[in-house]
């Protein structure tokens, strides 16, 4: 069907083809007979072809190089949709060889009518950037001008690139700030999430803290204006601008007044809290925490509450944040605190999260509904999730005293659970809160020790053990005979109990010798003989502190000191507590550690830097993707009417980039710096007075540009012409990269209308009918080498090889390799040669003549011939010695398989039309 001539059998391949990648199954196969048609002239199947090599251009590199002359004039294609596609397809093929063609693309791209094909530059520029990180220069100043563009469709596009790209260059955003805050309700929903989480990070470095001065914040600071401005909130923004004004020294000494700029990012940011976009719901409440007022704060509380109804990964994610809120900011979420209890049908993590949100809500009103809930979920079948649950009443009892007792009684009445894993849960937790009260529970204690006959659990023996040594003042009678029960068991223990073991014996032989002191002598005698080293250890060195004889150090004097000290009791904390220096949201602060091109959100600075730098400055140019080039694309030129009905440029996105053009000038020329604060502060259209005389003088200056463009018209028709033929005979001397054109008298620009690539690529072309001189193209003396085998996985025997750029003799179609044998071990190595040769079809290799003797420490060389059939798939073979035989293959990059042609002009044109 693909090799079909009509138009429709290979519309239905492609669709069978698309609709084949889109379930996964793999059409890598049909990639050269897809190929062929990349030509075609049937637009929908030109598009489903791109689409088909988007997927597959990284894979089949060798066949999609093949194809890059027709990509290129994919680039000049009428329909926007071929030129992204092309654009797309063009930024796939992850070749560094074609950098240059993808560099001027992206470029020409750039400034493309189509906001569509923008976006797709703005796409480009991440793949171009991690396949060759040196271009980052040029690639900031095409960042620098998709930032200036105004459509929505490139907004979130280009912020994705600047993150990626070039994070650090926060200067590049100054005069953009205001645009992508008044963008961003219209932005698309990815796009959103990616600016808001750039506007977090620019907000923490350019404006004050609102929370510096909390006592002295003025009540209403604007966290109850509607989104739309009113009159009376105009002439608040007046009143901030004057205090705005005033030096960093004044304002340490007056209430905190919120910069006009921040006051518009937190402005423009609410609405988005009701988006039906989980991410862009969670992207604002992460604006909103680090940047907002702690009044302010409260509103994205309902908001993230709502997407508690998600499903579980949302769930997870919002709790994971929720969880760090209510650490720093708890009475947000109090209202909702029944949105937090734990159905039966929810997964253990999110169960656990939302124990963990429970936790940091409980007080003195509401612990008692919270208990309520706890004694609940301890009956649950789910045996971690009831640990959990065990954990967190110990922490409530740790934050909150009324509770303790209760608390405690109640995991004591866990003690008599049939289930050994809550049991021993309950033991640890109640270990820590008997450190806070151990003269008052000493009845608790004595019960605890009865279960160390009955417990098996490791962690919960070893804890029961540590209560009875630290408190056995309390229960003199219980602890010698425990320390009898496990001097008994001592031997089939696990390590983390038999430590605690010799710890209890040593603080009985301090306090009670009489009873313990052969006890203790026969559990340093087992532990002195253990396998484990570090009980060998523990046991040496307790006996040389507290059974003093002659060589004892000055230590034993102090053993009473080391082992019976006050020990703090221990504190209870969340996971969660220090968690907010990380951005909410970020993988950063889903794991609590910095993972890999995190960036880390900048602190409050303690002088607000300068505002004017976010004053926009007049401009009168027309952008340069707005100049038509011809009578035909200036019919297609429509003037259209914004969507929105606000005179403001900023403010009044539209999708078409022609009325952008004609509204560019006025929308901007009238804001001074002062304006543009005002403008930004307030988001509604100015006097109508004001908008009829820009708009009068709008319509004076198109009239004029009209004239300019009718006088420059056969000017702008030739430099199309020449665009056209430079942009092919580009292509092809960048095929035949191997050769450096001699240098020429340089080409004088025909006209000022000749944009910079156009010159750039005239530059250094010799239109003279001379043939290039092979001195020109020697190859270089300093070859690249390439290891093909390391003397340690060759034992002894290194391989190293080049490509030597010489003809191969005996087979002028194959690629010579010069390879380099070194013996580093101290025997003979004999018998050098190949074997089991594995090639691709159509490959084929000329094998090195077999070297019999390559004495020790000896280097030797061999030349082998190899014929890569035009790919850069690698030769597999084994290199073999009288011994040993070692895994090897040679790969080689695109550069090595060309070889230069010497053409003169003439010959070059007549190969140039045979294409």
């Amino acid at each position: 069907m693909l090799d079909s001539n009509k138009d429709s059998l290979k519309l239905e391949a492609m669709k069978r083809i698309v609709a084949m990648i889109a379930r996964g199954k793999n059409a890598s196969d049909l990639f050269p007979a897809v190929v062929k048609n990349v030509a075609c002239k049937n637009i929908e199947v030109k598009k489903l072809v791109y689409v088909y090599l988007v997927r597959y251009a990284e894979e089949q590199q060798d066949l999609a190089l093949l194809s890059i002359s027709t990509f290129q004039r994919g680039l000049k294609d009428p329909n926007q949709l071929i030129r992204a596609s092309a654009l797309r397809v063009l930024s796939s093929i992850r070749v560094t060889i074609i950098v240059p063609i993808m560099m001027l693309a992206i470029k020409e791209a750039a400034s493309d009518m189509s906001p569509y094909v923008r976006k797709t530059a703005a796409h480009a520029i991440p793949k171009l950037y991690s396949l060759d990180p040196e271009q980052k220069d040029q690639l900031i100043e095409v960042i620098e001008k998709l930032l200036a563009d105004k459509t929505t469709l490139v907004a979130g596009s280009v912020v994705m690139a600047f993150e990626e790209v070039c994070p650090e260059r926060i200067d590049l955003i100054h005069k953009n700030y205001r645009k992508l805050c008044n963008l961003l309700i219209d932005v698309e929903e990815w796009g959103q999430v990616v600016i808001i989480n750039m506007l977090t990070r620019y907000a923490r470095t350019q404006f004050l803290n609102p929370n510096m001065n909390e006592s002295l914040l003025e009540e209403g600071s604007g966290g109850d204006r509607t989104f739309y401005g009113s009159d009376e909130d105009e002439d608040e923004d007046e009143e901030e601008k004057e205090k705005k004004a005033e030096t960093p020294a004044m304002a340490k000494r007056k209430p905190y007044v919120m910069d006009p700029d921040h006051r518009l990012l937190l402005r423009n940011t609410k609405p988005l809290l009701q988006s039906r976009n989980a991410a862009v719901v969670m992207a604002v409440a992460q604006l909103y925490f680090h940047l907002a007022p702690k009044a302010e704060v409260g509103v994205i509380a309902k908001a993230l509450v709502r997407l508690l109804r998600s499903h579980s990964e949302v769930q997870y994610v919002v709790l994971q944040n929720v969880a760090t809120m209510t650490i720093k900011r708890r009475g947000m979420f109090e209202p909702y605190l029944k949105s937090f209890y734990i159905r039966s049908t929810d997964p253990t993590q999110i169960k656990v999260l939302k124990l963990e949100v429970l936790t940091n809500l409980a007080n003195e009103t509401n612990i008692s509904t919270i208990l309520r809930e706890f004694q609940t979920y301890i009956k649950s079948m789910d045996k971690d999730f009831v640990a959990a649950t065990i954990q967190a009443i110990g922490r409530c009892a740790t934050n909150i005293g009324e509770v303790r007792d209760t608390c405690l009684n109640g995991l004591v009445q866990l003690l008599s659970n049939r289930d050994e894993l809550v049991v021993a849960e309950s033991v640890v937790v109640i270990k820590k809160l008997l450190q806070m009260q151990p003269e008052k529970h000493s009845d608790i204690i004595k019960h605890m020790a009865k279960l160390t006959d009955n417990i098996q659990v490791p962690m919960a023996r070893a804890s029961i053990l540590w209560l009875i040594g630290e408190y056995c003042e309390h229960v003199p009678k219980i602890a010698p005979d425990v320390l009898r029960k496990m001097a008994k068991s001592f031997t089939n223990e696990e390590d983390i109990v038999k430590l605690q073991i010799i710890n209890l014996a040593a603080k009985l032989y301090l306090t009670n010798s009489k009873q313990t002191k052969l006890l203790t002598q026969y559990v340093l005698n087992l532990a002195k003989y253990d396998q484990n080293y570090d009980i060998r250890d523990r046991a040496r060195f307790i006996r040389q502190l507290i059974v003093p004889t002659e060589k004892s150090g000055a230590l034993s004097k102090y053993a009473k000191k080391l082992f019976l000290a006050l020990k703090p009791a221990p504190v209870l904390e969340s996971p969660f507590k220090d968690r907010d220096h990380f951005q909410l949201g970020s993988l950063s602060h889903l794991l609590n550690a910095k993972a890999g091109g995190y960036q880390e959100l900048p602190d409050w600075p303690e002088a607000a830097p300068d505002p004017s730098v976010r004053n926009v400055e007049v401009k009168d140019s027309v952008p340069e993707w707005t100049k038509c080039s011809s009578r035909e694309k200036r019919k297609e030129k429509k003037v259209e009417k914004p969507f929105y009905s606000d005179s403001e440029g900023e403010s009044g996105p539209t999708e078409s980039a022609d009325s952008e053009s004609d509204s560019a000038s006025g929308s901007e020329s009238g804001s001074g710096s002062e304006e543009s604060a005002s403008r930004s502060e307030s988001e509604e259209s100015e006097d109508g007075s004001e908008s009829e005389e820009e708009e009068e003088e709008e319509e004076e200056e198109k009239e004029k540009k009209k004239k300019k463009k009718e006088l420059k018209k056969p000017v702008q028709e030739s430099e199309r012409e020449m665009n056209t033929v430079t942009a092919e005979s580009h292509s092809h001397f960048t095929s035949l990269f191997s050769v450096e054109p001699a240098p020429s008298p340089q080409v004088t620009p025909v006209n000022t209308f000749l944009s910079n690539s156009l010159v750039t690529d005239l530059e250094g072309l010799s239109l003279s009918d001379t043939v290039l001189s092979p001195a020109t193209i020697a190859p270089s003396s300093a070859l690249k080498n390439y290891e093909l085998l390391h003397r340690i996985t060759g034992e002894g025997l290194s391989v190293e090889y080049c490509f030597s750029r010489q003809p191969f003799s005996p087979d002028a179609n194959m690629v010579a390799v010069q390879m380099q044998f070194t013996n580093n071990a101290t025997a003979d190595t004999k018998n050098l040669h190949i074997e089991d040769v594995k090639l691709q079809s159509g490959m084929r290799v000329k094998e090195f003549s077999e070297i019999e003797l390559l004495p020790a420490g000896e280097t030797a060389t061999a030349v082998m011939g190899i014929d890569f059939c035009d790919s850069t798939q690698a030769a597999n073979f084994q290199l073999c010695t009288h011994t040993r035989k070692f895994f090897v293959s040679i790969q080689p990059p695109v550069g090595e398989l060309m070889r230069p042609v010497f053409l003169t002009e003439n010959e070059f044109k007549k190969e140039q039309g045979e294409q």
